[in-house]
């Protein structure tokens, strides 16, 4: 709950020079590979344009002052007890500190329970639009990607349950990536539609991959539910994917928590990380969320707050300035998916205008799967002038 009064949003409107950082949203490097132009103005990659929360920083700080970085581990009881704490304070949900285990990132780890609880030629459910490596993930390790597309009813996006348990019944299809909030269309599932999905998912033996990396990304009217919170037969046919990384912008330190409450699901996941020689997180990506879960809720407030304002502000420059384009309300993330079909663009000729004409480097929406032609998502984690800015160029080109 967001609990402050009154916010700087000074200190997040600061404009900060990101280049020669190697930022891949910023540098002309990853631009130019990326998009083919360099001088573009950038709000795709779900990366936030404000620095880390102060404690972080000043954590961070002084642990590098000790000047000695030999391999290191984060202390196990400070540090399950932040993780513990917080999801505690946050969502409400009692975790068990033999329940975590470390990964380098949500997409890694998610490839990685892929491959060890099905097998090539088994079929692996996502429900488009969604987040693209979750395809690549399924492909690149032999498994059939399964859309069930969410449909688009009065600008509000549903889960079709009808498809989805006609595909869930098949016998080859074995997991479900599910991506709550939803990126990138900003739903915030509810129980009920949680729990009707989780039935569907208990009938056929799913098992649920709960990416939730954007759960602490919750506008104010809305909440959200984790979903092995639900039940205990939910929790032991689940696996629940967190991290700090979008919450606090602590993407760049490749950390992040898998929560599986399931002992035999936890120790075969825990083998395949050995197998891959991924069991020592970076020990500055460990101090850093500890620290962020510890000292950062205060930080996190406000950032709501400020993206709650780029929203509207958003939402008004387009209602008045773009009246062809439609904004898909987000009920969480600082991701804005934005409608664009009433252009009828195919869809590279939408992408090219942005990046050749606009000279905007947004994510264009058929990258995001069935459904997604014709849409763009804008990433508003950024100071208010450069969404102005950004919106403006849209406003010359599409206008």
């Amino acid at each position: 709950m967001i609990m402050m009064a009154n916010v700087d949003f000074s200190s997040f409107d600061e404009i900060i020079d990101r280049s020669n950082t190697g930022s891949i949203k910023w540098d002309p490097f990853y631009l130019k590979k990326l998009f083919g132009k360099e001088d573009l103005l950038p709000l795709w990659v779900a990366d936030m344009d404000f620095r880390a929360p102060q404690p972080v920083i000043d954590a961070l700080i002084e642990r590098v002052k000790h000047g000695i970085f030999g391999y290191t581990g984060p202390d196990p009881s400070k540090y399950n007890s932040s993780i513990i704490n917080w999801f505690r304070r946050r969502h409400n949900w009692a975790l068990d500190e033999d329940w975590l285990v470390f990964s380098p990132g949500i997409v890694q780890a998610c490839a990685y329970i892929v491959q060890r609880f099905s097998q090539p030629g088994d079929k692996v459910i996502i429900q488009d639009p969604v987040y693209y490596p979750f395809a690549s993930i399924i492909k690149n390790n032999g498994r059939g990607i399964v859309a069930n597309q969410l449909d688009l009813v009065d600008s509000h996006y549903q889960m079709n349950y009808d498809d989805f348990e006609e595909k869930a019944k098949d016998p080859r299809t074995k997991i479900l990536i599910l991506c709550s909030p939803h990126n990138p269309v900003g739903r915030v599932w509810v129980k009920e539609e949680l729990t009707r999905l989780g039935d569907i998912c208990l009938e056929n033996d799913i098992l649920v991959i709960s990416d939730e990396i954007h759960c602490d990304l919750v506008y104010p009217k809305y909440k959200h539910t984790v979903f092995a919170s639900i039940s205990e037969e939910f929790a032991q046919h689940s696996i629940t994917c967190t991290a700090g990384s979008k919450t606090f912008n602590l993407a760049g330190f490749q950390h992040s928590n898998v929560i599986i409450s399931n002992e035999r699901l936890r120790e075969a996941f825990k083998v395949q990380m050995e197998n891959n020689a991924l069991t020592t997180p970076n020990s500055f990506g460990a101090l850093a969320l500890q620290v962020a879960y510890d000292k950062g809720e205060e930080w996190l407030d406000s950032l709501i707050r400020v993206l709650e304002r780029n929203l509207n502000f958003l939402r008004s420059f387009i209602k008045d300035r773009l009246p062809k384009v439609s904004v898909i309300e987000p009920e969480g993330t600082y991701l804005v998916w934005l409608d664009f079909r009433e252009f009828r663009f195919e869809s590279k000729e939408l992408e090219k205008m942005m990046v050749e004409e606009a000279k905007l480097a947004l994510d264009s929406g058929y990258k995001f799967g069935a459904g997604g032609e014709g849409f763009e998502r804008i990433n508003i984690a950024c100071p208010l002038s450069i969404l102005k800015e950004s919106l403006e160029r849209i406003e010359r080109v599409f206008a």
